[in-house]
Order: structure tokens, then C-alpha cells, then sequence
């Protein structure tokens, strides 16, 4: 069982998509955590996105990324340029990975452009997490 960690800014966006489905197509082969360098909270329109391609994630949380300090990680995957630059010394062996994706939260437009950005971001990172999968585990 490989421990896997998914990092952005705030934990609201990105690394909560991200989350859902490495945890998804890792099934019981690993065990995912995600966190921010700050905390922002999980953007409704996150949970609504990810609801409209079979996934329940309103039970998930945001956290900082200090709350999972004693965990051995295995895969530390940052998933914006922020988080990479920004993140505090995290002692540990784990590969580390990066992709930056973009920030569906900070798209500007009408609530229809909006929705379409978050539904692009999605399906960037399920393709990332699909073959992080398959690559990896």
C-alpha cells in the first residue's frame, strides 16, 4: 500500500479533484491524502463537478499540509506552481512529482464558461491520475 499525497495552494480546487480520482483508479493499492500549503476549504462548485462524473466528495475536507507531517509518503504530487515554490521543508523520501494545472476557481466569465473551465480542469486531471495509475502503481 503506497501513501500518496496530492499538495496545492489552498486545498480546494485541484489536489481535492486530483484526490478523488488517484484514489479512484488506485482502488486498495494506495491510500491518498490531500493538502494545501494554505487552507481554503472545498469549493462547492469542486464537489459539483466532480458529482457530475459519478464522484461523492462532499465528505472530504481541506487540510494543511502540517496535519499530515508524520506520515511516510511514498508520492508527493503538487498540482500547481504555487504549491511547489511555496511549500514549507517537508522532510521525507518520497518521489516528487509536479503538473501544473490550472486553476479552474480563478476563470473569469459567465456561470456557464465557469462550469465548462472546472469541467476541462476535471477531466485534465483525471487523464493525469488515470496514467499516474498506471505509470506508477
Amino acid at each position: 500500500m503506497k501513501n500518496i499525497l496530492v499538495l496545492c495552494t489552498g486545498n480546494s480546487c485541484r489536489s481535492q479533484i486530483a484526490h478523488a480520482y488517484l484514489q479512484k483508479f488506485a482502488g486498495d493499492k494506495a491510500t491518498l491524502y490531500s493538502a494545501g500549503v494554505e487552507v481554503h476549504g472545498v469549493n462547492p462548485k469542486t464537489i459539483q463537478t466532480l458529482k457530475e462524473d459519478g464522484l461523492d466528495i462532499t465528505y472530504y475536507t481541506s487540510n494543511h499540509i502540517s496535519e499530515y507531517k508524520n506520515i511516510p509518503f511514498d508520492y508527493v504530487i503538487t498540482v500547481c506552481d504555487n504549491a511547489k515554490e511555496t511549500c514549507p521543508f517537508f522532510p521525507t523520501n518520497a518521489v516528487k512529482l509536479h503538473h501544473n494545472f490550472p486553476d479552474p476557481s480563478k476563470h473569469k466569465g459567465t456561470d456557464e464558461e465557469i462550469k465548462q473551465e472546472f469541467a476541462k480542469v476535471r477531466e485534465m486531471i483525471k487523464k493525469y491520475s488515470k496514467d499516474f495509475v498506471q505509470k506508477y502503481l
